[in-house]
């Protein structure tokens, strides 16, 4: 990270904008290009780039396979970014991170691995509507094998977790709650650990999906009192095909492999094979290395900024994004506002009143602004709101006040455009 001058602005923006060298850029409009797309994928500090080149120009070898000193070398930067995984979130053990492909990945190892071994015919799942696909679909694969079922917990009119109607679908046979803890299309953030407890006083485990937490504000395992935890490298400043599964060490334990194959194994035989020891009985082949040390140096990078002066920040840019938004006459937010819901997630999710999200976000981007359109991976939560799809845009510490300000006055002209065509 660049260090300014005495007498440099203080703002978080101001001192970290240097290091995203892809914002640095002029759009095809002759503007400067302007990202708030921040909650589908970060963009990438330099200190990520770097990390990922060194690694494969000076390291690349196979982990954990080899004598020689390039394996070490990549190995030892391997299992470094799993500790500093477990740092982020405050694990109890290195030994309690599975690297995966993703976040989807992690979750459907829950499902396969921990759901086909302990659930049975008339076991629930609690979930909720306000889930991404990938928290919605791994548990309907799981119920067609299994025969459990599934329920799902509603919104309440300011678009926040309804939990009288979680308390009222909690009972003897919920095995387990999942949940996202910020969605990222309400931007609401769930209560996880009054959840939690609900949740393990009828005996249920809870399954947090962090994506849209993990980069903004501090997370602690033990504080929320989840029993599995997910995330996502590309949501961390870090590179895609990586992300991250955390149990406590005794139920991986007694959890199957989800993947057979190398690695995995201590030892092989023709009839049978016996496992290797945490993490890598799950983690089947050869792992993204690259990948890992890349998020491990993002993570790294996040916590050197601070999550409390990430949040802080974040938390000031959403008001006044919503200061902006309300004031535009026809658009609707979905989701708490700032106000209703003071630690929300720093996005805003909206619709126009007679004008396609996708018209939007494709007249936005010829102005050099990029923003989300569609259905965001939340296809029934837009059907409870009578809805296809929204826009919306989301926000990072990198991003500034003035960017906003264009935004806003971009998004008030492309309105202006198709009611004046319309």
């Amino acid at each position: 990270m660049t260090t300014l001058p005495r007498n440099a602005p203080v703002t978080i923006a101001e001192r970290v904008r240097v290091d995203f060298p892809i914002i640095d850029q002029v759009s095809g409009s002759g503007q400067p290009l302007i990202y708030l797309d921040h909650a589908a994928t970060s963009q990438k500090p330099r200190v990520v780039l770097d990390a990922i080149q060194h690694y494969y120009a000076c390291d690349n070898a196979n982990v954990h396979r080899g004598a020689h000193q390039l394996s070490a070398r990549a190995t030892e930067s391997f299992e470094g970014a799993r500790s500093i995984t477990a740092g982020l979130i405050g694990a109890s053990s290195a030994k309690e991170i599975v690297f995966t492909r993703n976040a989807t990945e992690a979750i459907n190892l829950v499902a396969r691995s921990w759901g086909d071994a302990q659930l049975k015919a008339g076991d629930e799942v609690l979930l909720t509507v306000m889930e991404h696909h990938s928290n919605l679909v791994p548990w309907q694969l799981l119920a067609e094998r299994t025969g459990c079922v599934l329920r799902h917990v509603g919104v309440t009119p300011e678009g926040t977790l309804d939990l009288a109607d979680l308390r009222d679908q909690l009972n003897e046979r919920t095995r387990l709650v999942s949940l996202v803890h910020i969605s990222n299309t309400l931007g609401c953030c769930n209560p996880i650990e009054e959840i939690a407890a609900l949740a393990h006083a009828v005996g249920a485990k809870v399954l947090v999906d962090a994506c849209q937490s993990l980069a903004h504000k501090p997370i602690s395992v033990q504080s929320l009192g989840a029993d599995f935890l997910v995330g996502s490298s590309h949501k961390l400043c870090g590179p895609t095909g990586m992300g991250f599964l955390w149990a406590a060490e005794e139920t991986l334990m007694a959890m199957p492999p989800f993947l057979g194959g190398g690695e995995m194994i201590q030892e092989v035989f023709l009839d049978h094979s016996t496992w290797a020891d945490l993490p890598h009985k799950f983690e089947a082949g050869t792992p993204a290395i690259g990948e890992a040390i890349g998020m491990g140096a993002a993570i790294t990078y996040l916590q050197t900024l601070g999550f409390d002066a990430i949040q802080a920040w974040e938390a000031e840019l959403t008001t006044h994004l919503f200061g902006r938004l309300q004031s535009i006459d026809g658009l609707r937010i979905l989701g708490p506002t700032p106000e209703q819901q003071p630690d929300r997630g720093a996005l805003a999710t909206f619709v126009v009143e007679g004008v396609h999200a996708n018209d939007i976000a494709a007249m936005l981007d010829l102005a050099g602004v990029c923003i989300r359109s569609g259905h965001h991976c939340c296809q029934p939560l837009h059907r409870l709101y009578g809805v296809t799809g929204s826009a919306r845009a989301s926000l990072s510490f990198c991003t500034t006040h003035a960017e906003i300000d264009r935004f806003a006055d971009e998004l008030v002209s492309v309105i202006d455009f198709f009611r004046e065509h319309g």
